[in-house]
């Protein structure tokens, strides 16, 4: 999976209110495949036991976590998707 489609996944995770915090940095989320439980350790690094995580070291679920952890990182990916969707609507625009 591309890094720009996981960020977009992450978001939409986000978005879509699917990561709930059930203790202090251990968090249920709720991907496309499963519920997941993703461990935020005190030096700030992830684990996630969806089987991207086992075999890759990274999923959208733990960057999920780590962009709501780190509110400036949120905000630019947020504005980023707003120009996205922005850029969206006006080629559709152009295609009517």
């Amino acid at each position: 999976m591309s890094l720009n489609r996981m960020i977009e996944k992450a978001y939409n995770l986000i978005k879509g209110r699917r990561i709930e915090q059930i203790s202090d940095g251990v968090y249920n989320v709720v991907g496309e495949h499963g519920t997941y439980i993703v461990v935020r350790k005190i030096d700030g690094s992830v684990t996630c036991n969806c089987p991207g995580f086992a075999t890759k070291k990274k999923c959208s679920h733990s960057l999920a976590v780590m962009m709501l952890n780190q509110p400036a990182l949120l905000a630019s990916i947020k504005r980023e998707a707003g120009r996205s969707e922005r850029h969206r609507e006006k080629i559709r625009e152009t295609k009517r």
